[in-house]
């Protein structure tokens, strides 16, 4: 295949906080590049998004006042947006997610200690009211249900905890799991977490002492137990940690995390048959990675760096895993958050 839409669109889409926009990008797999295809102003402080079940729609929260939630539908053929409204939020969230249906939208509030759920309406797309608020642990961070759409859990770094949510589908509400909490080491900060595909483990990484967590996960109960810890530093590390964020590839043989200090990409091999993790090293890339993903052919991770205000498109190894050099691409003002969408 010559070029990277002979069979299949890849579109990436980067929220830029401090110019209000989201970046609408084309990958062309063929080359490992970026290329514009428009700027959305969103009139707000733009930065966690989320993409609709289906790849329909592309979801936005704004961290400036007012607080809310953007609803775009995603055009398949061109990768541009068309806004289809806003619904408020109840704090600046840090991170917002839909369940498996696409019919819920959960959002999690690191200055507002709660975490909240609002609907989606099912015929436009768009997201709806507020309908169910829960306080939390300090700073709220992260929230995603499991595949089978029964349990959410979402990070509490403040509180050094991950809290276990009963999730109805039927009528978007939570409830406390019994336990309802899995507590970590003080000051670790529990920030951003995924589920392999097998949801057999959960993999979790934490801010403040940039410490990586594999936990087996227990689809029945809802239920963690810690497996294994490692550290995304580079050897020799000195400096405050602020580790950030974390992948893995969809074929789940490799996992990458984002550390802001360093400004690198840890990467680590995972045991097919326990899930834990082998680490295979760091690679510099854009300064200050908050945000990265990876695309759904595993061969690219695409990273933005809040400080230099570029994305770099880094080619992945299939068999060893090690990222190669980067293609770059200016971006706008603090991009942060990455999510990727591939189109037949």
């Amino acid at each position: 295949m010559i070029g990277g839409s002979a069979s299949a669109a890849t579109w990436v889409y980067v929220s830029n906080a401090d110019s209000q926009e989201i970046s609408v990008l084309e990958l062309d797999r063929g080359q490992g590049t970026l290329k514009p295809v428009e700027s959305v102003n969103v009139g707000g402080q733009v930065m966690p998004m989320a993409v609709s079940p289906d790849k329909r729609f592309l979801y936005a929260a704004l961290r400036s006042q007012p607080f809310r939630v953007a609803s775009f539908a995603i055009d398949g053929a061109s990768g541009k947006l068309k806004k289809l409204g806003e619904a408020p939020l109840a704090d600046s969230m840090a991170n917002i997610d839909t369940d498996a249906t696409g019919r819920w939208l959960f959002a999690a509030s690191y200055p507002g200690h709660k975490i909240t759920v609002n609907s989606i309406d099912p015929k436009t797309g768009s997201v709806g009211p507020i309908q169910q608020l829960l306080p939390t642990a300090p700073n709220a961070h992260a929230i995603h249900a499991d595949a089978a759409n029964r349990f959410v859990l979402a990070t509490s770094l403040g509180g050094d905890n991950v809290s276990s949510w009963r999730f109805d589908a039927q009528t978007g509400v939570l409830s406390p799991n019994d336990p309802a909490l899995t507590t970590g080491a003080a000051k670790s900060g529990p920030r951003h977490f995924i589920w392999d595909k097998a949801q057999r483990n959960v993999y979790l990484l934490n801010e403040l002492d940039a410490a990586l967590h594999v936990y087996a996960w227990d689809a029945a109960r809802g239920t963690l137990q810690l497996q294994q810890s490692t550290t995304v530093l580079p050897a020799g590390f000195t400096g405050k940690a602020w580790a950030a964020d974390l992948h893995l590839t969809p074929d789940g043989r490799y996992l990458y995390a984002s550390e802001r200090t360093s400004s690198t990409l840890s990467g680590f091999k995972v045991d097919a048959a326990t899930g834990r993790l082998q680490p295979l090293g760091q690679t510099p890339t854009e300064k200050t990675p908050r945000g990265f993903a990876i695309d759904p052919s595993g061969r690219f991770l695409v990273a933005v760096g809040q400080e230099s205000h570029s994305a770099s498109v880094h080619p992945i190894d299939a068999a060893t895993g090690a990222l190669g050099t980067p293609q770059r691409l200016p971006l706008g003002k603090n991009p942060n958050w990455v999510e990727i969408v591939e189109m037949p």
